[in-house]
């Protein structure tokens, strides 16, 4: 699926957003852009494109220009020499926080298979965001990378479909975001258990 550029992601913002400055998102898909430039994804596809796919994601769900700059912008810190003084001078303090939450995400390390466990890493999850925007663009990243899974080893990809089902899925649809449970429900069955998932899909 190709990568919705710059102009395709200001008129998806315009549509719901028509009178909005769209100045800082320009911004932000420009600064992402040249912060990522030198790397690339599993696929072998410019580490870029998940920025954008993420951001488009976001802008299913109507969300502000904060969120959207923030979704672009949501692994420079953890994957590029940028930091976050950089993001609050060159944005504003709410964007760097977003992405300092989804940072923070991020760097923890899930591992349960105790349903009450699984239900405090939630707990947990949204504590650490802090701001329910900083889940939203966690939900929209796991996503994409959901999507482009076939690229991972057989064991990352088994991991990130029994963390998606258990963890992600489950605060998808608390938030009411219910295109991204059903989305990450159906990929996470598709690595669990590709061969119902196969036959399932044979028949419809």
């Amino acid at each position: 699926m190709q990568a919705p550029d710059l102009s395709t992601l200001l008129s998806k913002f315009k549509e719901y957003n028509p009178n909005q400055d769209t100045s800082l998102i320009e911004k932000a898909y420009h600064f992402a852009q040249q912060a990522h430039k030198d790397q690339k994804r599993e696929s072998g596809e410019p580490y870029f494109t998940h920025c954008c796919h993420v951001a488009a994601i976001l802008m299913e769900f109507n969300l502000d220009a904060d969120t959207i700059c923030a979704g672009l912008l949501h692994d420079t810190v953890e994957d590029t020499g940028v930091t976050l003084e950089d993001l609050r001078k060159e944005f504003n303090k709410d964007v760097a926080h977003m992405v300092q939450g989804v940072t923070k995400i991020s760097d923890l390390k899930f591992s349960s298979t105790d349903e009450e466990t699984v239900e405090n890493w939630r707990k947990m999850l949204i504590a650490v965001a802090e701001d329910v925007r900083v889940i939203l663009i966690k939900l929209a990243d796991r996503t994409h990378n959901m999507r482009t899974l076939e690229f991972m080893p057989p064991e990352k990809q088994q991991f990130k479909a029994y963390e998606s089902i258990s963890l992600y899925a489950p605060l998808a649809q608390r938030l009411g975001m219910f295109t991204i449970k059903t989305d990450l429900e159906d990929l996470s069955f598709k690595y669990l258990h590709p061969e119902e998932y196969n036959d399932i899909k044979a028949q419809v």
